[in-house]
């Protein structure tokens, strides 16, 4: 997906944890099918899983997490994952990477929420709890600044995507809604605590309800509107508004949220298009859902 996607296979994760991990050599290793598109995900025995990154940004992310990651877990109403092993670069693998506790669950899917009022009532939560989050020291949030920081990138998208019809991007509506964005007021409150990529891939749920978030590679603190993206990227538009009220968003705020969902989502499709199917799908639904909205 990636250029310079670093290679990966069984075999590399059995020697990494046999040489590091004795206590688990030996445990089943297998490839865990994952929309993820930075890091490859291998279930180790029954409970746990192996995250190495494929790429030099996924080996911050590794770095980030098993910073945060304990110290974030207490105040947060669901599960996040727990490094049990923090791995080190030997075998000719060249970054860290970690085995985690094993989270069950499924990552849901827009249109065939089960729970969507329920689940967008769990999702302001989890999103409120960040934004309660005092502890010092964050690193600023991947996406976290201000709007226009991402406007001549979501404009080359807009562009690129005007060369693949079969796509069917009203790029004018798309424009416009972006513009919105750009004239909304900025945040000028503190920055707040952030996941900073909450995509269906990083949900997990049972029952229709969210258990657990995952991969806080992009987490800090900025603009809340960073954290608005489930109401377009997975809600439906009844869910949407219950998100958006158990969460008192204003509307600047909520127009800012928009635009960066979308602008994601524009510059994810043409970039996954052929290469991760899940990230294209999902950035079809969210240049919908918000084109239809704004």
């Amino acid at each position: 997906m990636h250029p310079g996607t670093r290679p990966v296979d069984v075999g590399l994760v059995r020697r990494l944890v046999a040489g590091q991990f004795p206590q688990w050599e030996g445990l089943a290793v297998a490839r865990f099918p994952s929309g993820g598109t930075v890091n490859a995900m291998y279930r180790l025995g029954e409970g746990m899983v192996v995250r190495l990154p494929l790429v030099p940004g996924g080996a911050d992310d590794v770095l980030v997490e098993r910073t945060w990651l304990p110290r974030l877990a207490p105040h947060l109403p669901t599960a996040v994952p727990e490094v049990l092993g923090e791995g080190e670069p030997t075998e000719g693998y060249p970054w860290p990477w970690s085995v985690y506790r094993w989270l069950a669950g499924e990552n849901p899917e827009a249109g065939a929420l089960s729970e969507p009022v329920p689940l967008a009532e769990d999702l302001a939560g989890f999103v409120a709890a960040m934004r309660s989050i005092t502890l010092p020291g964050a690193p600023r949030a991947h996406r976290g600044g201000p709007v226009a920081s991402l406007d001549a990138e979501t404009r080359a998208a807009i562009e690129e995507l005007r060369g693949i019809p079969q796509e069917g991007v009203d790029c004018e509506a798309a424009t416009a809604v972006w513009e919105e964005a750009l004239r909304a007021p900025g945040w000028d409150g503190p920055p707040v605590w952030l996941h900073a990529d909450l995509m269906p891939g990083n949900l997990l749920v049972d029952g229709g309800r969210l258990t657990s978030v995952i991969d806080f590679g992009c987490l800090g603190t900025g603009d809340p509107a960073c954290d608005l993206f489930p109401a377009w990227n997975l809600l439906p538009a009844g869910a949407r508004d219950v998100f958006r009220e158990a969460l008192d968003v204003d509307d600047a705020t909520w127009v800012r949220g928009r635009g960066r969902t979308l602008s994601q989502a524009l510059i994810a499709l043409p970039y996954y298009r052929e290469t991760n199917p899940a990230m294209a799908q999902n950035a079809r639904h969210v240049i919908r859902a918000v084109l239809r909205e704004g």
